[in-house]
């Protein structure tokens, strides 16, 4: 099953893993990730329709390609998309940074150290911590 983890991985431009609460390992997705592997699926489905379009000359039935785009490229970036939100958002309520002005949400980044942050792992300790403005969130 490791090697389809890793097919999966790749595909899904996912860059390492972290441990949850659980003990298992979950990859690191950031927004960027989540679109680069969108793109590059979407350009997999283009190519290897329309060669096979092409060869078996079946030009009549051109919208097979748009139900591949939507199951193979576009739904599978929006549930990762949906489960990044959520995982954000257990970070932002867990740890000092999800209240600090320098997080940024779209990265899971602290904007100062430029560093990923986790529920472990607080890139300035809570040194360079400042709340944020609340008013204009």
């Amino acid at each position: 099953m490791s090697v389809f983890n890793k097919i999966t991985d790749i595909l899904m431009f996912r860059e390492g893993t972290e441990e949850g609460i659980d003990g298992e390992n979950y990859p690191v997705v950031t927004t960027g990730s989540i679109v680069w592997g969108v793109i590059l699926r979407t350009a997999i489905v283009f190519v290897i329709s329309f060669l096979l379009l092409a060869s078996f000359e079946y030009r009549q039935y051109w919208w097979i390609i748009l139900f591949l785009l939507w199951f193979v490229a576009a739904y599978p970036g929006w549930r990762q998309f949906q489960k990044f939100q959520q995982r954000i958002k257990k970070v932002e309520e867990s740890t000092l940074c999800g209240s600090c002005k320098h997080f940024d949400k779209t990265g899971q980044l602290c904007k100062i150290f430029d560093e990923h942050i986790t529920k472990e792992y607080i890139p300035c300790e809570g040194l360079n911590w400042e709340p944020k403005n609340f008013e204009t969130d």
